[in-house]
C-alpha cells in the first residue's frame, strides 16, 4: 500500500514537502498557507482531470495557459475530510525544462508552498521544509505541486530513449514501454500505452501515455485521469497490474527454486524462542523439506548430505516477522516486504479481486510474497466511505457483504468510520458465525467500548482506543480528520488513572480485545517538524530513493490545529506511548503493524520497548501473537520442530538491540532460503539499512 500511496503522492502530489538529502534546512515556513479564495480559478475551457478511486471521485486538477504564456494548474480535492487546495504556475525554458515554478495553497500534509528558479546557470528551490541549490541543467522533481504539472517531464522521458534525463535535485531517470490498450471516452476509442519510469521509486513507476507518447493518466491507489475516461479505470488498472506481475514473476522464479529449498543448518545462533519469550544463546536449527527438523545446542546437529550450513556467530535467528497491518499493495511492495523479513502479514483492507489474484499467484509460485491473512473493508455508502471498501446501505447489505468475504475464502472483515453503528452488531454476529475475524476503525458517533460490545475482536489504530476519552464533537466526526485532530488536541490532558480510561483498559483486558496500535504513524504525524528523517526511515536514507527521501522520509508531521504547538502534539503522542504500555501491562493483546511500507515495523517495536515492553515481549507481538490470532500458530509464528520453516537471520543481538531486526541477512519462507542482499537488490534497494 505504501508504494501505491507514494505513486499517488508523487504524480498527484499528495506527498508532504520535506528536506532532501542534498538540500539544507529552510527558514521557517510562512505561518499560514495561501487561502483557497486567493488561489487561481480555472477558466471554463481548462483541460480537466479527475482524481478518482474505487470509492468515487475525490477532486479535480486543471491546466490552462495564462495570457503571459506561462502554464497554470489548479487542484481541488477532499478525501474523507482532508483538504487539498493548491495552484501552480510554471514557466518553461526553450528546451522544455522547468525554468520557474510557484506552488501555493494547502495539501493534506500542510502548506503546499514551493518555489523553483533557474538563473545564471544555477537552480534554486525552497519549500515549506527545505531549500537547496545545484547547477542548472536537469529536470526538477518537485516535492509537491499539482500532479498533472509533471506531464512535460513524462513526455521528455518518453522522447529521451535509453539515454534518459538528469533530475534535480539529484538522480537520473529513463522510460521503458509496455502494452497498449484501446479505451472508450468522450471522443470514441482511444489508444493508450503503459510505460514505466525508472529512477524515481526503487522499482519502476507506471504511467499511461497517449498516441503521441504524452502523459495521459496515472493509475494507482488514487488515480488521475482526463475527465470522461473514468470508465476505463479498471481496464487500465488490470493491464497495469498484469504487466507488473509479469515482471515480478521472473524475480520470483529466480528465488523460488528447488535448490533454494535444500536443507539448511543455522549453527551458533542466538535463537529467539517465541513460544517461551526467551533468547537462547549458542543454538542450532535444521530445516528440511520446508519444516523445522531439529533444534539443539550449537554444534550438536548432524546435517544431511547437501545441507547448506550458515554460521550464525554474532547473529540472531528469529521466526518470520509478521506485520499485522500491511495492505498488500502491488507486486513490488510484497517483494520489498520479503526483503525485510516479513514472511506473514495481515492485510486489513484489500479488494476481492486483488486478494484472490495475489493469493492464487503466491500458491502457484509466481509471486514472491509472505503468507497473507486478508480482510475486506465494509463501509456505508457515503462520500466519506473508505477507498476500496464494499459499500452498503443497510444492515442486510452489510450481512451480505460479510458472506461474500467468507465465500471468497478470506480471513476477516474490517468495519470503517462511516458505517451505521446499528449495523455493526448484526454484521459482526454473522462474521463470527462464519468464523471470520472482526476488526476495524470505530464508526463516527460510536465509542470504542460500544464497538467492542457490538462484536469487535480488535480495535485498529491507537487513535480509536484514544477515542474513548474524546469529547462528543470528536467522536461524532470520527469519519473526518477529527479522528486525528481530536487526539492531537485533547489526549495530552487525559488522565489515564481516572475511571473512564482505567475502566476501559480493564474491560479490554477482560475481553482480550486485541489492539493494533500502528503507533509509528502517530510518531510521524505528531512529533515531526520536518527537515530531518523520521526515526522509522533514518536507517533507510540513501538506499531506497532520493525522491522518496524528499517527499516522505523527511516530511513534517500533521498540520497544527489552531492554537496548538508541535510541543502540544508531542505531549499527546507521549501519552499515547504511555497508553500502549498500560494496555500491555493490563494484559491487553498487542500486535505490531505499520499501515505503511513495512520498513516502519521495527520502529513500531522500538516504541513498544519505550512504553515498557521487554525486547522479547515486543518481538512476540510480531511473531507468535499475530500467528495465534490468525489461527496459524500450530504451524508458524515460532521456531519449533514440525513447524513451517519461516525464519529470519539478522546481524546483531536482538535481545539487546531491536534495531538488529532491520539488518536482515537471510530469509527463509516456506522453506526457501533467500539471501536478503539479493532480495533488496531485486526490490530496488541500493544497499543494507544502516
Amino acid at each position: 500500500m505504501m508504494r501505491l500511496i507514494l505513486i499517488a503522492a508523487l504524480l498527484a502530489s499528495a506527498a508532504p514537502v520535506a528536506v532532501h538529502a542534498h538540500g539544507k534546512p529552510a527558514p521557517a515556513a510562512p505561518s499560514k498557507p495561501v487561502p483557497k479564495e486567493d488561489l487561481l480559478n480555472p477558466p471554463a475551457d481548462a483541460a480537466r482531470y479527475v482524481v478518482v478511486s474505487e470509492a468515487g471521485q475525490h477532486g479535480s486538477q486543471w491546466r490552462w495557459q495564462l495570457p503571459d504564456g506561462r502554464t497554470a494548474y489548479r487542484w481541488s480535492q477532499e478525501l474523507r475530510g482532508w483538504i487539498t487546495e493548491m495552484d501552480q504556475v510554471t514557466t518553461f525554458a526553450p528546451d522544455g525544462t522547468v525554468a520557474a515554478m510557484t506552488v501555493r495553497g494547502v495539501t493534506m500534509s500542510g502548506d503546499a508552498a514551493e518555489e523553483f528558479r533557474t538563473a545564471n546557470g544555477r537552480a534554486t528551490w525552497k519549500t515549506a521544509n527545505d531549500a537547496g541549490e545545484a547547477a542548472a541543467g536537469g529536470w526538477y522533481i518537485p516535492a509537491g505541486g499539482v500532479g498533472i504539472a509533471n506531464a512535460p517531464l513524462i513526455g521528455a522521458l518518453a522522447a529521451a530513449g535509453d539515454k534518459g534525463l538528469t533530475f534535480l535535485p539529484s538522480g537520473k531517470g529513463r522510460m521503458t514501454f509496455g502494452p497498449t490498450e484501446i479505451i472508450q471516452g468522450p471522443a470514441g476509442p482511444k489508444t493508450v500505452q503503459l510505460a514505466f519510469i525508472n529512477g524515481i521509486l526503487p522499482s519502476p513507476l507506471p504511467v499511461w501515455l497517449d498516441e503521441q507518447k504524452r502523459h495521459f493518466a496515472d493509475i494507482s491507489y488514487i488515480s488521475v485521469i482526463p475527465a470522461g475516461y473514468e470508465g476505463a479505470l479498471k481496464q487500465l488498472r488490470d493491464a497495469q497490474e498484469k504487466a507488473t506481475a509479469d515482471t515480478v514473476a521472473a524475480i520470483a522464479k529466480h528465488f523460488l527454486t528447488p535448490a533454494a529449498k535444500a536443507p539448511v543448518l543455522f549453527d551458533n545462533v542466538r535463537l529467539f524462542d517465541a513460544d517461551k519469550g526467551e533468547f537462547l544463546p549458542a543454538r542450532a536449527v535444521l530445516a528440511q523439506e520446508g519444516k523445522i527438523a531439529a533444534v539443539g545446542a550449537a554444534g550438536s546437529l548432524e546435517a544431511p548430505a547437501g545441507t547448506r550450513i550458515i554460521d550464525g556467530r554474532g547473529k540472531t535467528l528469529v521466526p518470520g516477522i509478521w506485520d499485522s497491518h500491511l495492505h498488500i499493495g502491488d507486486d513490488w511492495d510484497v517483494l520489498s516486504n520479503m526483503a525485510n523479513g516479513i514472511t506473514s502479514f495481515r492485510s486489513p483492507g484489500t479488494t476481492f479481486d486483488r486478494a484472490v489474484d495475489a493469493t492464487k499467484r503466491r500458491a502457484e509460485g509466481s509471486l514472491l510474497m509472505g503468507e497473507p491473512f486478508i480482510s475486506v473493508i465494509i463501509d456505508r455508502k457515503d462520500p466519506l466511505a473508505a477507498q476500496g471498501a464494499e459499500v452498503v446501505s443497510s444492515a442486510e447489505e452489510a450481512i451480505a457483504a460479510v458472506r461474500r468475504v467468507k465465500d471468497a475464502g478470506l480471513w476477516g472483515v474490517k468495519f470503517y468510520t462511516s458505517m451505521n453503528p446499528a449495523w455493526i452488531a448484526p454484521a459482526a454476529a454473522e462474521a463470527h458465525r462464519l468464523g471470520l475475524h472482526v476488526h476495524g476503525h470505530v464508526p463516527a458517533t460510536m465509542k470504542p467500548s460500544e464497538a467492542v460490545a457490538a462484536g469487535y475482536d480488535e480495535l485498529t489504530h491507537l487513535n480509536f482506543v484514544v477515542m474513548e476519552s474524546m469529547p462528543r464533537e470528536v467522536i461524532d466526526k470520527a469519519n473526518t480528520r477529527a479522528r486525528m485532530e481530536g487526539p492531537a488536541r485533547y489526549f495530552k490532558d487525559v488522565d489515564l488513572d481516572a475511571p473512564l480510561m482505567k475502566n476501559f483498559i480493564a474491560d479490554l483486558a477482560a475481553k482480550k480485545t486485541i489492539i493494533d496500535p500502528t503507533i509509528v504513524i502517530f510518531e510521524g504525524m505528531l512529533t515531526q517538524d520536518g527537515g530531518k528523517p523520521h526515526p522509522a526511515y533514518a536507517p533507510y536514507m540513501g538506499i531506497i530513493s532520493p525522491v522518496i527521501e524528499r517527499s516522505a522520509f523527511t516530511s513534517g508531521g500533521y498540520p497544527l490545529v489552531e492554537g496548538l504547538t508541535r510541543d502540544d502534539y508531542r505531549k499527546s503522542y507521549a501519552k499515547m506511548v504511555e497508553l500502549v504500555g498500560r494496555l500491555h501491562k493490563a494484559g491487553v493483546p498487542i500486535v505490531a503493524g505499520t499501515d505503511g511500507w513495512g520498513i516502519e515495523l521495527i520502529r513500531e517495536l522500538e516504541i513498544y520497548r519505550q512504553s515498557g515492553f521487554t525486547p522479547a515481549e515486543a518481538l512476540r507481538s510480531a511473531t507468535i501473537l499475530p500467528a495465534r490470532i490468525a489461527g496459524a500458530d500450530q504451524r508458524t509464528g515460532s521456531i519449533a520442530v514440525g513447524k513451517e520453516a519461516d525464519m529470519v537471520l539478522v546481524d546483531g543481538d536482538a535481545s539487546t538491540d531491536l534495531g538488529a531486526l532491520r539488518r536482515v541477512v537471510t530469509v527463509v519462507s516456506d522453506g526457501y532460503v533467500m539471501d536478503a542482499d539479493e532480495l533488496r537488490k531485486a526490490a530496488g534497494y541500493s544497499g543494507r539499512p544502516k
